[in-house]
């Protein structure tokens, strides 16, 4: 299967596609910091200092936390990966995987707790994914 779009097209299509601060990025962010911040927990969003620039950090309680979108990090890769372009979209979506396996480990490696949240997920029920947040915090 080849891309319907011409190469300027897809480049102009790829590029609006947004790594962070995203609509659902942002709004589960004001969720957790209601939720949260009157309890004294405070966190950086894509901190550069800790490998990987995770979505948000908790620095002090020394948790990454990744929101992963479903189609780019690979959830749903088994189902549509025959429909995808191999040439491109294999070879991209699986070196998303083993990048995150790879930050995964070297965090946990280095004395940080991992969380990595599904994009269907937040969509699905926000609040257990906030309650998650603080079961890793230990409130």
């Amino acid at each position: 299967m080849t891309d319907v779009f011409t190469k300027k097209k897809r480049s102009e299509v790829m590029s609006k596609i947004r790594s962070k601060n995203t609509k659902l990025e942002a709004s589960f962010c004001k969720l957790v910091s209601a939720e949260l911040y009157p309890l004294g927990f405070r966190y950086r969003r894509n901190s550069k200092s800790v490998l990987g620039r995770p979505d948000m950090v908790f620095l002090k309680q020394k948790l990454a936390i990744f929101l992963d979108g479903d189609f780019w990090h690979g959830y749903t890769f088994k189902k549509i990966k025959n429909r995808l372009p191999k040439k491109y979209w294999h070879g991209k979506i699986m070196g998303n995987i083993e990048r995150d396996k790879k930050i995964t480990k070297t965090l946990k490696k280095n004395g940080w707790k991992v969380l990595r949240i599904w994009e269907h997920e937040i969509k699905k029920n926000p609040q257990k994914c906030v309650e998650k947040i603080a079961k890793y915090l230990k409130i």
